[in-house]
């Protein structure tokens, strides 16, 4: 049943709090990926770098990655998580009261974060300006929001803990962990908002790589895997394909992402056999990367023809097929022979979209067109829609993607390219200028997919009006068989 039953006088589910996210996710899907054209376009044609700092590059970058990771994947996070462990532990949420706390509090860590970078704070790992209450928050906010996930599941009625609230348990606690250590800080006096690092060089590098891969690992991977794991078999309408898999995947997964930061440290003041420790973990996780992906999509034996009628099915998959191609990228680009030519160019960057774009938004569109019309008890409002956003979605990362792969590799070869007399034989200028058409077709790229979130957004709300109106109808009609009763 798509609604929320009636439970002892009193709702079964708390879905409020999962429309209140599920919308939010959308909103801020729009601004960041908004954002994030506007740069791209600012490296691809700089007439639009305007004087004012709050337009420029490096002020809206962060204002980008914040929006779009913490404001959209971090929203889709919450409302699916929330969604999920009701659902599949058959119980209420043990706390209204925290969960709306969690709705305020992260959308004001979202707000407050991108105004910081708008006005040119941000967190140097030496001095820092303005971030530490911010950084109090989150982990306020964060806390609560594991003291809830864990008392729902403590308040199961379901003797088994299924598999998507282990990914997203592991999620909630890695990304505790990470917050809690990254940002150690000591404020300069105890009402100052200026506050300096409590790490410093090598330890620091490391400290932040630590923190870097594992935000991929835990918030940007484990944490969708959760998504993967209970809306893929949902809307293929089979059961995972195999569930001892899934628990490999699980604990394999969440062991060996620890370890693999330093690789983003080759050739640096790092110890050798640290960076070197950490690419032999990243080629190990190909193996519980590709186990879970197999696992997704094999979930569809027996159910194929589904990619020919339901778009939605088609996002899921795509998900899972870049995720794939992602998790294998990223091992072989921590080796130390491909990393000294990858590494510090526009390949790293592709490689992030593959897996933000292809993996993280593809996975949680999915998850949110099978979740909004059930939150409320209505049907798609267009179906062509979902069909042109999945398009528009798909051709866009392919030409994101491809235009990095060009530009890192041609930065990379010309970088380290000699004449006959040993010098530099390109100079660092003419290595931008080799970039702009790749510049610009990453930006053409990015325009496509923010078409197709702007359309989704429309067809949501679209989604939601209707089912409001049909919920309207509905109890107009209950209320006139009382009243004629």
């Amino acid at each position: 049943m798509a609604a929320s039953t009636s439970y002892s006088g009193v709702e079964q589910y708390n879905f409020d709090i999962v429309k209140k996210f599920s919308v939010m996710a959308l909103v801020w899907a729009v601004i960041g990926m908004f954002v994030g054209v506007y740069i791209a376009s600012e490296l691809a044609w700089p007439f639009l770098n305007f004087d004012s700092p709050y337009f420029s590059f490096g002020r809206f970058r962060p204002v980008h990655t914040t929006s779009v990771i913490f404001g959209f994947g971090g929203s889709a996070l919450f409302a699916t998580s929330y969604y999920v462990v009701q659902r599949t532990c058959q119980t209420r949420l043990i706390s209204d009261g925290m969960a709306s706390f969690t709705f305020w509090g992260w959308q004001a860590v979202i707000l407050l974060a991108g105004l910081s970078y708008l006005g040119g704070y941000s967190q140097g790992r030496e001095y820092a300006e303005m971030e530490w209450p911010i950084d109090l928050l989150i982990e306020v906010v964060w806390v609560t929001y594991l003291i809830l996930f864990v008392g729902t599941i403590m308040r199961r009625k379901q003797p088994h803990i299924y598999v998507a609230n282990w990914f997203y348990l592991a999620f909630i606690l890695a990304t505790a962990l990470l917050h809690t250590f990254n940002n150690l800080a000591m404020p300069v006096d105890l009402f100052s908002m200026k506050s300096y690092s409590l790490f410093a060089g090598t330890q620091d590098a490391m400290t932040q790589w630590w923190y870097g891969h594992n935000a991929v690992g835990f918030f940007l991977t484990a944490a969708f895997l959760g998504m993967m794991y209970y809306f893929v078999p949902k809307q293929a309408g089979r059961p995972i394909y195999s569930y001892r898999l899934s628990i490999v995947h699980f604990w394999a997964l969440g062991f060996m992402y620890m370890w693999v930061g330093a690789h983003h440290l080759h050739w640096t003041a790092l110890p050798d056999w640290t960076s070197s420790l950490a690419a032999a973990f990243s080629i190990l996780l190909l193996m519980p990367s590709w186990g879970g992906m197999i696992n997704g999509i094999m979930t569809l034996s027996g159910a194929w023809d589904k990619l020919r009628t339901d778009p939605v099915m088609r996002f899921m998959i795509v998900a899972l097929s870049f995720y794939g191609m992602s998790t294998f990228e990223g091992p072989m680009m921590s080796l130390k022979e491909v990393n000294a030519l990858s590494h510090y160019t526009d390949w790293t960057v592709g490689h992030v979209h593959s897996g933000a774009l292809g993996w993280v938004a593809m996975i949680s569109f999915g998850s949110l067109y099978h979740m909004m019309p059930k939150l409320w008890d209505t049907k798609v409002y267009s179906q062509k829609l979902v069909e042109w956003h999945f398009w528009l979605a798909t051709i866009g990362i392919v030409l994101y993607i491809v235009a990095m792969w060009i530009s890192g590799i041609t930065q990379g070869l010309m970088w380290r390219a000699f004449d006959e007399f040993g010098n530099l034989q390109y100079s660092f200028v003419e290595s931008v200028a080799a970039m702009m058409p790749f510049y610009a077709m990453r930006a053409i790229g990015g325009m496509f997919f923010l078409s197709g979130a702007v359309l989704m957004t429309y067809n949501m709300f679209m989604t939601i009006r209707q089912g409001k109106r049909e919920a309207a109808a509905l109890e107009a009609k209950l209320a006139a068989k009382m009243a004629h009763a």
